[in-house]
């Protein structure tokens, strides 16, 4: 029987700084085993968190990509889409997924919009009400808290205040469940800082579907880099193609992600730049 390579129509931007986007996703999904076909959104000197950058739009180059690949006949085992330049393009990502979505074929969605409770330069109430549409249409999201907050009209600073762990984490998955319904099957929140037993920062990676929840959490070394969620994202993609428990692919991903990191902090790597993680690749084998 003739077997093929998984593949993944990865919606993102290409930015030629900052290791995040395409450039995470295509290294981690092809070690991975999976082929990344990317539909690129935007195409960045260096990502938007620098201090100057060039972007160039696809918006108007999107429908091309569509079309030649409906052409050839093309299918994908899953589509996963990240940064988005504006809510028009979210409406050329549903015509794509109109084309090529199959019941064999799952949607992941990253809702790119914010973090540490500040919104994006791209962020309008039009591309929240679009991001919205296409979160719930996803079978997997995977938001950090500001974007979770943002999913569900909720004030961050009404979940950031809570002190208690417990009572933290509860609310989180409190919010996470009220998009649940009629909407993705998976929600993993990432990126949430909170206080272990002994006192000790951690970060953890948040997982609610109907009948599971779980959190996976690695110490907080105290660095925030760019690129980190993209690298997350991708290995939930990868793992989710390949059929892995989605609470496995999360530990493995923590592990490989905490590794990056600390060798990034060591080696004082700005946090524009990205973590290190091309040498520790392998760990997701």
């Amino acid at each position: 029987m003739k077997t093929t390579t998984k593949k993944i129509a990865v919606i993102n931007d290409l930015s030629s700084f900052g290791r995040c986007s395409l450039t995470a996703a295509i290294s981690v999904l092809s070690v991975m085993g999976v082929q990344a076909c990317p539909l690129p959104t935007a195409i960045l000197t260096a990502q938007t968190g620098y201090s100057s950058y060039y972007l160039d739009d696809y918006t108007d180059k999107m429908e091309y990509f569509r079309r030649e690949w409906a052409k050839m006949g093309q299918n994908f085992d899953g589509i996963y889409t990240g940064f988005v330049a504006g809510e028009e393009q979210i409406r050329h990502i549903f015509h794509f997924i109109d084309t090529f979505d199959t019941p064999d074929t799952f949607l992941l969605v990253d809702p790119v919009m914010g973090d540490d409770g500040n919104k994006y330069d791209i962020f309008t109430s039009n591309l929240l009400k679009e991001m919205k549409k296409l979160a719930r249409r996803a079978d997997i999201i995977t938001p950090n808290l500001t974007e979770l907050c943002l999913l569900t009209d909720t004030d961050y600073e009404d979940i950031y205040k809570i002190n208690d762990t417990h009572m933290r984490i509860n609310a989180i998955k409190k919010l996470a469940c009220s998009f649940q319904e009629n909407g993705p099957e998976h929600i993993i929140v990432t990126g949430i800082r909170f206080m272990d037993k002994e006192g000790n920062a951690q970060m953890g990676n948040l997982y609610i579907s109907e009948n599971n929840s779980c959190l996976s959490a690695f110490p907080y070394i105290g660095e925030s880099y760019s690129g980190t969620g993209d690298l997350f994202a991708s290995c939930i993609a990868g793992g989710a193609v390949k059929g892995i428990p989605i609470p496995e692919v999360i530990r493995t991903a923590g592990k490989f992600l905490e590794a990056s990191i600390a060798d990034a902090v060591r080696l004082h790597i700005p946090g524009n730049d990205g973590v290190n993680y091309e040498k520790y690749l392998s760990m997701l084998f």
